[in-house]
């Protein structure tokens, strides 16, 4: 999760469009790089994931409502969407048929945990059904999961491509310098998923996949978020930049990614992590 996290962070002072660069040369922190609500459900995710493992699906849905309910409210100024910021606070709380990008920044560690590409892409549709259950929120949340998971069992750039231009349907025809011109913010998966690809499929490491998706412009705070998340499963993350991530947490956020990391390594779970 270490790549949503600082792409999150690496973008945060560049979204919007008044505040998009639309170059490489930026700084990669300043102090007014800071985790967003994009960090604060994916690790909420995580740490449902993780409690519910091997549990049906009613049972991991629950979990997921509880834990990015709690963490939410535990961080309320963060950059919530109108409709999610609402839902947080619901006692009932109900899917609003969004498509926004939400669904898919979060989901990376359902493609960390999965056995198969089914289970992946099955854990990424409940994570984003709670709220996000538009056809195309769950589109981009199972893209992302999907590119993940093929990053992290040894599938090379060519053939995530074709995966996701086979098995969803998105156009990765246009390069970074096309889409770069006229980009601009929006929210919704279909205009944040295959730019984010697009910039983890034209980088050379894991920072210039960061730096590729924060020079498109747009939301680029969630869009370095997924190229990251991507980046992360295929490069691995420099030593350097996990204890740069982990300085800018909160104690009780950096807790959840420590139990994270330690999950995977007690599991052996295969990847660059």
């Amino acid at each position: 999760m270490y790549g949503a996290i600082l792409g999150d962070i690496v973008g945060s002072p560049y979204e919007f469009d008044c505040n998009n660069y639309k170059a490489k040369d930026f700084p990669l922190f300043s102090r007014h790089s800071d985790f967003t609500d994009d960090t604060v459900m994916t690790l909420a995710v995580a740490k449902a994931l993780l409690s519910s493992r091997g549990q049906d699906d009613a049972a991991i849905k629950a979990a997921l409502v509880r834990e990015m309910q709690q963490l939410g409210r535990a961080y309320p100024d963060r950059g919530y969407g109108t409709h999610f910021g609402g839902w947080l606070y619901e006692d009932d709380p109900q899917p609003y048929q969004s498509y926004g990008n939400g669904s898919a920044m979060r989901v990376s560690s359902a493609a960390w945990l999965a056995k198969d590409m089914a289970e992946s892409l099955h854990l990424a549709q409940l994570t984003v059904e709670v709220t996000h259950d538009h056809p195309e929120g769950i589109k981009g949340a199972q893209t992302v999961a999907a590119a993940i998971f093929l990053a992290r069992t040894g599938h090379d750039k060519a053939e995530i491509k074709a995966y996701v231009e086979r098995e969803f349907g998105y156009d990765l025809s246009r390069t970074c310098d096309e889409i770069r011109p006229t980009y601009h913010h929006v929210e919704s998966c279909q205009e944040t998923v295959p730019q984010a690809i697009t910039a983890f499929l034209e980088s050379t490491d894991f920072e210039d996949a960061l730096r590729t998706a924060v020079s498109l412009g747009g939301d680029s705070d969630t869009l370095a978020a997924i190229t990251g998340s991507i980046a992360e499963a295929f490069y691995g993350v420099p030593e350097e930049l996990r204890q740069e991530c982990r300085k800018r947490l909160t104690p009780e956020l950096a807790a959840i990614l420590h139990r994270w990391e330690s999950a995977l390594y007690n599991e052996k779970i295969c990847g660059r992590i």
